[in-house]
């Protein structure tokens, strides 16, 4: 009979604090490798990256004077669009080295939830029937009923006050690119009067 101080020959009773168990909860998985042309983070990357391109080469073809009150038409268009070429630049060799998004963590979000294509069907929808009707109604009127629009697709609860701030915001931008900008919107139904 051995005494209680012995340890059998086998080993410790008690395996390591630094060994886990094959399969316990403490063992790391495997990860598989993920190929950099795999990622869905450099196709962002990527996308932004042209679209700022993109933003750029349309924004030369605009051929308004420049205003000698301040910046032209050029001015935040080429902002925009710079900044999007250095993020898109940023991001993917920032994805290139490793890097990843990080999941949602917030209570308001399911991660594992499919994608609302209804939505993103609604919202396209709403954006081509506003250039479809931008040259017949004007900026003011298409812009406001956009604007709507999407408030309403989005959940907006109170429709009264939707489509005030919709029309506020419409007016407010035609202005503001027409007369702070130069820059020619179409009037449409409210040529002449504005």
């Amino acid at each position: 009979m051995s005494s209680p101080d012995e340890v059998p020959t086998g080993g410790p009773l008690r395996p390591s604090l630094d060994e886990a168990p094959p399969g316990s909860p403490d063992e790391a998985p495997a990860a598989e490798p993920r190929r950099w042309w795999r990622r869905p983070e450099l196709g962002l990357a990527l996308a932004v990256l042209v679209l700022g391109v993109l933003v750029v080469l349309g924004t030369l073809d605009v051929s308004t004077a420049a205003s000698q009150l301040g910046p032209g038409p050029r001015f935040f268009p080429m902002l925009v669009g710079g900044a999007m070429i250095l993020i898109g630049l940023c991001y993917m060799a920032d994805v290139l080295r490793g890097g990843h998004g990080d999941p949602e963590e917030s209570e308001d979000v399911d991660a594992e939830a499919p994608a609302d294509w209804r939505g993103v069907a609604l919202v396209s929808g709403i954006f081509l029937a506003f250039t479809a009707v931008l040259d017949v109604l004007g900026w003011i009127i298409a812009a406001s009923l956009l604007f709507f629009a999407l408030s309403l697709a989005l959940g907006a609860r109170h429709r009264l006050r939707a489509a005030g701030i919709a029309v506020v915001v419409g007016l407010t931008t035609y202005l503001l690119f027409v007369r702070g900008l130069g820059v020619t919107l179409p009037g449409g139904l409210l040529q002449g009067v504005i």
